[in-house]
């Protein structure tokens, strides 16, 4: 058989495609090779940032596959380091994903697309949450989706598991952008590139921000940045690449990261 997910390299930037015919479905051993090439991103210094996309021209992923869990696997199996679908709970990922949704994307495949940070969506692209009509909770997406669109919106489709397309989910802010499928992945490229051109150590310092104060009130997130009270934050302050923003500012010229 081939491999289920496939990679490839394209100057900084990791490409990361779900090939598991029919519909790109996830169960454990799928997981857990996905959190492994995803941790392997994560520590590599020379990638600068990601695409996950699938293959194939219906499907972006229907989520966890039954046929595993009929077989026996269990909904608590081992999915790896970075939880289902190798992104949802990987530690200390500081480096921008791009997700390109070529197709449906329901359940935990839609819940493995919103862990994304940048989400590029097909034309014909669909969104669902049928987790319950399966008597079960979407449970990374009831604790995600109430707390990037209105409340309401987020408990409808949780409620009822009605598919949405693309243009209403742009419009809920679930995805950044729609294009034609056969620009799908151009798109993602060119946002993959630009990322990758960007300063390693802001966007880390960025992820964990987000991470670390989304629970907590204004005025103690802004004390624990000015504190310098996370990690990639009291890295980034003093480093090469902060003189270099101020010199590359000064000289009217264009950074050069290096990601220390």
């Amino acid at each position: 058989m081939s491999e289920p997910i496939k990679t490839n390299i394209r100057g900084r930037v990791l490409e990361v495609t779900m090939d598991r015919p029919k519909a790109n479905a996830i169960d454990a051993p799928t997981s857990r090779i996905m959190g492994d090439i995803f941790a392997d991103f994560r520590d590599n210094p020379d990638l600068r940032s990601a695409i996950l996309t699938a293959a194939g021209e219906k499907f972006f992923c229907p989520g966890w596959d039954l046929k595993a869990a009929a077989a026996g696997e269990e909904p608590d199996a081992d999915y790896g380091v970075g939880g289902f679908g190798g992104l949802q709970e990987l530690p200390g990922l500081g480096k921008p994903v791009v997700c390109a949704c070529n197709g449906l994307a329901f359940g935990g495949g839609f819940e493995i697309m919103i862990s994304c940070d940048i989400i590029i969506a097909a034309e014909h692209a669909t969104f669902c949450l049928p987790e319950l009509r399966s008597g079960i909770i979407a449970d990374a997406a009831t604790i995600k989706l109430p707390r990037r669109i209105p409340y309401h919106v987020a408990v409808e489709m949780l409620f009822t598991g009605r598919v949405i397309d693309a243009e209403e989910a742009r419009h809920w802010g679930i995805i950044n952008e729609i294009v034609p499928a056969d620009k799908l992945m151009d798109r993602a490229r060119e946002v993959a590139d630009l990322l990758a051109d960007g300063p390693p150590l802001v966007y880390a310092a960025i992820k964990e921000t987000l991470e670390k104060t989304s629970h907590l009130p204004e005025k103690e997130a802004l004390g624990l940045l000015m504190k310098r009270g996370l990690p990639t934050i009291a890295k980034l302050y003093g480093s090469e690449d902060q003189l270099e923003g101020a010199k590359a500012f000064a000289e009217k010229r264009d950074p050069v990261w290096k990601g220390r």
